[in-house]
């Protein structure tokens, strides 16, 4: 990590670390050890003067404020992260993500460039083995899309091949020739296991869309209507045509369905008020976690969140107990600049912490101090020893009246994103 990281800082953004604060990004579920670990390195390795880690699902709600989809501006919603290996089903509510309702889907760019390789490879097309692989991915993102129905599709190629049926030219690697294969059913039958897994993974049968209405419904019930309201999509493998449409008509469904199941249950004697339902799509979605981090990291206002580490903390202090010495105050905007930096890495949403803590940021835990027993003098009555007082937790700085501060589980200090970025637009509008 430590030497991927001075590549990074030193040979592509050429830039001095001890001169820019860092804003990096983690997925779902991380450890607090990986944490831990980025944070040693970024202050003992770089000496950066700020470090920023933030959930990735948290950037992308905040990078779907570009589309004209989105009336209200807000950090409730459901994230489809999508990528090349895995895609994830997470929650946020008000710039927090649910973790115990996060789902995986074993389904992701990488299975349907190896389906689609399948495909080609029954019809004995006439591509080069050694090249199979790629040819399959640059037919995945050049020619498919999502299909509204499977069967209606199916005809409509048999009907008009000539519109329908594309044609791919590759270059042979070792001989250098053309060659050239048409490319049908392939172009919808490809990005169809989102919907139909069963096609490619007999193991896992549930649709995205299934998937989705799941975690909501696992959700507390207050927050599940916006989270129906606000679908958004990021990652690379959500940029199939009509993907989002797809998403919207099917999870539509379901929710009507369950809506009906419930009148009927009841006798007609409850009318549910319709839910809502909208998935969001923009032209960022694929580098949404990297244009929410640029968003946020661009405007100076982000000085309301910098948290400076505590000057008396003692030696020996994990990461997370040092948190617990943070305290929150107002730094005017310094001159150092935003490095964009954005790797996929490491804690709970936006925790701050400044300073070289090479005596705080340490892995290895030290033991607890052994209090001594009081000596006993032969015939004196035995007085037990006094217990130590708990540490009490520092007393927060005055900060902004504007800024709710919350303590974490873990003892650190968060504060709300959703009040930063509303600050952010309301600084922007003036």
């Amino acid at each position: 990590m430590e030497r991927f990281m001075e590549q990074v800082i030193f040979k592509y953004l050429r830039a001095e670390p001890e001169d820019h604060y860092f804003l990096m990004t983690e997925p779902p579920l991380n450890t607090p050890e990986n944490r831990e670990y980025l944070a040693e390195i970024m202050f003992e390795s770089f000496n950066v003067p700020g470090l920023y880690i933030a959930v990735q699902a948290v950037l992308a709600l905040a990078a779907s404020w570009t589309s004209r989809q989105v009336g209200e501006r807000t950090l409730t919603g459901i994230v489809i992260d999508s990528g090349d290996g895995v895609t994830h089903a997470i929650p946020v509510a008000e710039g927090y993500v649910i973790g115990s309702c996060i789902k995986h889907i074993p389904i992701a760019g990488r299975d349907i460039t190896y389906f689609m390789q399948q495909l080609l490879r029954e019809r004995e097309v006439g591509i080069p083995p050694e090249q199979s692989l790629e040819t399959a991915k640059a037919i995945k993102e050049k020619y498919c899309y999502i299909c509204p129905d499977i069967v209606k599709e199916f005809a409509k190629y048999d009907v008009d091949p000539q519109k329908w049926i594309k044609q791919y030219t590759g270059i042979n690697a070792v001989n250098q020739k053309k060659f050239i294969i048409d490319v049908g059913y392939e172009r919808f039958l490809g990005p169809e296991i989102f919907f139909h897994p069963e096609f490619a993974n007999p193991d896992f049968m549930e649709s995205i869309s299934d998937v989705v209405d799941e975690v909501i419904q696992s959700c507390p019930i207050d927050v599940r209507r916006p989270l129906y309201k606000n679908v958004v999509l990021s990652g690379g493998s959500t940029m199939f045509r009509d993907f989002g449409r797809r998403l919207q008509r099917d999870l539509k469904r379901v929710v009507d369905a369950r809506l009906r199941l419930s009148e009927e249950l009841s006798g007609g004697r409850i009318k549910p008020k319709p839910v809502e339902v909208q998935v969001i799509t923009h032209h960022m979605q694929r580098y949404a976690v990297w244009f929410g981090g640029s968003m946020l990291a661009s405007t100076h206002l982000c000085s309301f969140c910098w948290l400076p580490l505590a000057a008396g903390v003692l030696p020996g202090l994990s990461h997370q107990e040092g948190l617990r010495g943070v305290r929150p105050q107002y730094l005017p905007p310094q001159p150092r600049l935003w490095s964009h930096v954005l790797v996929a890495a490491l804690t709970p949403p936006f925790q701050w912490c400044r300073g070289r803590c090479a005596s705080v940021l340490q892995t290895r835990r030290r033991p607890a101090p052994v209090h001594s027993a009081r000596a006993v003098v032969p015939g004196s009555p035995a007085k037990p020893s006094p217990r130590p007082a708990s540490p009490r937790p520092p007393a927060l700085l005055s900060s902004p009246p504007e800024l709710r501060v919350h303590r974490s589980n873990s003892g650190g200090i968060q504060l709300r994103l959703s009040d930063l970025l509303r600050k952010t637009l309301e600084h922007g509008a003036k």
